[in-house]
């Protein structure tokens, strides 16, 4: 009997360990690419790289370019718990400085840090993970080229059971996918490159959708909503079913991520006013796909 319930644990175990495991991409899958720092600057506002990694970590910064100094250190306060952001200047200690590609990609798009350590969900790997994998190797290759910043990394606050890291290799199963969320028509190059952004490099969902008990979006309500994370109030759905999507056009749309000015005369504000910052330097054609993409969703509000 003694042995017959050590075997189970010990396959249970095994299980476990798994079911948990990392998993990583392998050197050979990496596309063949010459990376280009200037391609990856445009990634960088794409995804909005500075809204929680840029140095000082007050919202609003007094220059232009602190929003490229990545020294990390906001705190994202959630149900789950106080979520740090760290440091991905280039400094060889304290960012990712002394980081691979390897690294660096299978951080973005798998949540795995180089140590092998689970990265938690508030890092939005699971929308990163549908970025093209040859922009994330210009996204690398242009954060090199930025000041590196020396900062003391600060832990995360986190309660039981969410400060158990194990458990995302479950969670990773169930909410991390490459799959597009929205099929659109593979003919329309604005829609593909509207979705690409909003999807993956953009995150959008990571805000304006619904999750569910585990914290994983609920792609059933794709931008249609969803209580702040941050605990106050609600971010609006943008869905093309949602008033603010409904009654403007794909240029007013644009204008607004351009300008940070709506239709009414009114002007962007709260958490979304770093995100229009970030939309900003991006090109026209690219907030227009956005714009495109956005007008052609029927999911409606929460």
């Amino acid at each position: 009997m003694k042995r017959a319930a050590l075997l189970l644990i010990a396959l249970a175990a095994l299980a476990g360990w798994f079911l948990t495991r990392p998993q990583t991409i392998a050197p050979d899958a990496l596309p063949a690419h010459t990376a280009d720092a200037a391609r990856g600057e445009r990634v960088f506002w794409a995804g909005g790289c500075a809204s929680c990694h840029a140095t000082p970590v007050d919202g609003r910064r007094t220059k232009e370019d602190d929003r490229l100094l990545l020294g990390g250190g906001a705190a994202l306060e959630t149900e789950f718990g106080v979520f740090r952001m760290p440091n991905i200047s280039p400094h060889e200690t304290d960012g990712i400085g002394d980081w691979t590609a390897l690294d660096f990609v299978n951080a973005m798009q798998r949540g795995v840090a180089p140590d092998g350590r689970h990265y938690y969900p508030a890092f939005p790997y699971t929308s990163y993970a549908r970025m093209d994998t040859a922009d994330v190797l210009d996204l690398f290759a242009f954060i090199r080229t930025l000041e590196p910043v020396a900062s003391t990394e600060q832990q995360h606050e986190l309660a039981f059971p969410w400060n158990i890291r194990t458990g995302l290799g479950l969670w990773k199963r169930r909410y991390l996918s490459a799959d597009p969320v929205v099929p659109v028509d593979p003919g329309n190059a604005q829609l593909e490159r509207g979705r690409a952004l909003v999807e993956g490099a953009g995150h959008c969902g990571e805000c304006h959708s619904p999750r569910d008990a585990f914290g994983g979006v609920d792609k059933t309500r794709w931008l249609a909503g969803a209580p702040s994370l941050e605990g106050k109030g609600r971010v609006p759905g943008i869905t093309a079913q949602d008033d603010a999507v409904k009654a403007w056009s794909t240029i007013d749309i644009a204008y607004y991520l351009e300008t940070g000015f709506t239709p009414e005369f009114d002007v962007v504000g709260g958490s979304m006013v770093a995100v229009q910052e970030n939309m900003a330097m991006l090109a026209a054609e690219d907030r227009l796909a956005i714009a495109a993409y956005l007008k052609s969703l029927n999911t409606g509000s929460e």
